[in-house]
């Protein structure tokens, strides 16, 4: 499980640099400018890429957590960062109307990393319950 969930925050740490590094690229076109739905430069740069002037990016935390094996401290982080991830991709479909690869890559990312929490706490939880009768 530590090693899924440590591979799964460098791939998004991967991610979160590259859309980060798109985020203060000046020159020239986005090297994942694929098509018109498909555009990093475009999400990278708009409004929404940035809270209170701070870019999005917060996956290197849960990789700190998997490497201490904090699994409850890392559900109480991803699902809101879940959640989080999940309106910026609303923003990209329904505001924006383009996507960005770095950030589907990163919200698959956290998808699975919740998943597999989720499924860590659960058999913990259930383990528990059999031990205890």
């Amino acid at each position: 499980m530590k090693y899924a969930l440590l591979i799964l925050a460098l791939v998004g740490l991967a991610a979160s640099f590259l859309a980060l590094r798109e985020h203060y690229r000046t020159y020239g076109d986005a090297p994942c400018d694929i098509n018109e739905r498909w555009d990093c430069g475009i999400v990278n740069h708009s409004p929404y890429a940035v809270i209170h002037g701070v870019p999005v990016a917060d996956i290197l935390l849960l990789g700190v957590l998997a490497r201490k094996r904090a699994y409850n401290i890392m559900l109480a982080i991803a699902i809101p960062a879940l959640a989080f991830s999940l309106y910026l991709a609303h923003i990209e479909q329904h505001v924006l109307g383009v996507w960005c690869l770095y950030c589907a890559i990163s919200l698959g990312a956290i998808s699975l990393m919740t998943l597999l929490l989720i499924g860590t706490h659960v058999s913990s939880f259930i383990g528990n319950r059999k031990s205890k009768s």
